[in-house]
């Protein structure tokens, strides 16, 4: 039975270093693993919902979390995004992407190209607020997503309460979650196109409701 968990630790210590999770992969910080294999992931997620909605198959439930069209940034270009100037640990990207599965299954809501950009970004500021040692305030997150501030304090509290305040996920929760993103990879499922998200751009104005803080509304 010990070597059973020793074995189970060290394959979980190996996944967490091939996706970029351990400390020692902090020699390439711009491009840990797990944000290329979590924007495949949520990309085809969203387009099966997506073709889904369009058939009539499923019906979504509208939230505060939709807009009334998909914006033009990729989903890889928008998770580039916000690892770069929200300087939040790899590990923060898994979590917020524990609790967005956990609040759309909670809540009976579809991850759509409506959906993702403020559902994820709102993932990864109440992440890093509970993993992280630092963060920022909601108007940094705000900039980084390319929303109001106001709007994104109503998206934390939608969020919150849609999980029920329960935070805390456990070490098995988290090594299942790193598993099943790499085995997707592997898997080699294709994309059929790529999910234009919001088109913020790399330069910053200092109004917050200019041009780079506008997701489709």
């Amino acid at each position: 039975m010990d070597n059973l968990a020793l074995e189970t630790e060290n394959l979980c210590s190996d996944i967490h270093f091939r996706l970029g999770l351990k400390e020692s992969s902090k020699k390439n910080p711009e491009s840990p693993q797990v944000l290329s294999l979590l924007a495949s992931h949520l990309e085809r997620s969203v387009l099966k919902n997506d073709k889904l909605l369009e058939t009539a198959q499923l019906k979504d439930t509208v939230t505060i979390f939709h807009g009334t069209r998909a914006p033009s940034l990729g989903i890889q270009q928008y998770i580039d995004r916000i690892f770069k100037y929200s300087c939040c640990s790899p590990s923060c990207f898994v979590v917020a992407h524990i609790y967005v599965d956990k609040f759309t299954q909670r809540n009976n809501v579809l991850l759509t190209s409506l959906s993702v950009h403020r559902l994820f970004i709102t993932g990864v500021m109440v992440a890093a607020k509970f993993i992280d040692d630092a963060f920022f305030n909601n108007a940094y997150y705000a900039k980084v997503g390319g929303i109001s501030t106001v709007e994104l304090n109503r998206l934390e509290m939608k969020f919150l309460f849609g999980l029920d305040f329960r935070l805390q996920v456990s070490i098995q929760t988290f090594d299942k979650y790193c598993s099943q993103l790499e085995k997707e990879a592997s898997s080699g499922i294709p994309i059929e196109r790529p999910i234009r998200a919001c088109g913020i751009k790399e330069s910053w104005s200092n109004n917050e409701e200019s041009n780079c803080a506008a997701i489709a509304r």
